[in-house]
């Protein structure tokens, strides 16, 4: 049956995100780092623009969504401020688009995929920021390059393909320690010279600030329960 219309006070999603906001400074301080080297990344994705217009206006200005499509329609007037990142599989079809739309592409995992890009950016007047996805428990229903791969796969980015890569984005299998994948990545980033590391979600962000996380990726505990859909 259809839901009722959300309505922003069913939720304080100003204390939401001042809460995560002082767990992120926590957790830096805590590495002795600066908060400042943190990013978040409100992970808007299919929630309800009521939401995405309240945490905006409460000061948010990074958003991840996981469709280009999705995105494409949400954000067709995205303020000029307002920072956007691909954190879902990217289709090749939809590089040109997602290219032009977004300012971070968090998911870029095969060569065929990187070529694709290579040539929109090259035609584009703009191109936005590259992270490599690893697939750091090489799940096999999972997208990113295997860790085995990753530095081939990086070096190709770079002198076959042309681009520059900017760091690694992860996401840890569920129901196993976040830490050694973190970890992980973290290695892989540092032999290759990349400084941004996208790992940590709402239940780990913490943690992946203690191994280097410089964006961190938060939906639930910034715009509360994602609605249900009978």
């Amino acid at each position: 049956m259809p839901q009722p219309e959300f309505d922003p006070a069913d939720f304080d999603l100003v204390a939401a995100r001042n809460a995560v906001l002082a767990k992120v400074a926590e957790a830096a301080m805590a590495a002795g780092r600066d908060a400042a080297e943190v990013t978040l990344t409100a992970v808007s994705k299919q929630q309800p623009w009521a939401r995405v217009e309240a945490i905006l206006a409460a000061g948010q200005k990074v958003f991840g969504e996981n469709r280009v499509q999705e995105a494409a329609t949400r954000w067709r007037d995205k303020p000029a401020d307002v920072e956007l990142r691909l954190i879902g599989p990217l289709q090749t079809n939809k590089t040109r688009e997602a290219a032009r739309l977004f300012d971070v592409i968090e998911t870029l995992d095969r060569p065929r995929l990187a070529r694709a890009l290579a040539e929109e950016i090259s035609a584009a007047a703009s191109a936005p920021r590259l992270l490599v996805q690893v697939n750091t428990g090489e799940e096999a229903q999972k997208s990113g390059v295997a860790p085995t791969e990753a530095d081939a796969f990086i070096a190709a980015c770079r002198m076959e393909f042309g681009l520059t890569i900017d760091g690694l984005m992860c996401i840890p299998p569920l129901g196993e320690p976040a830490g050694p994948h973190f970890a992980l990545l973290a290695k892989i980033a540092r032999r290759n010279g990349l400084a941004e590391l996208s790992m940590g979600m709402s239940a780990d962000f913490p943690l992946a600030i203690r191994f280097g996380a410089t964006a961190v990726r938060v939906g639930e505990a910034l715009f509360g329960p994602r609605p249900s859909h009978d």
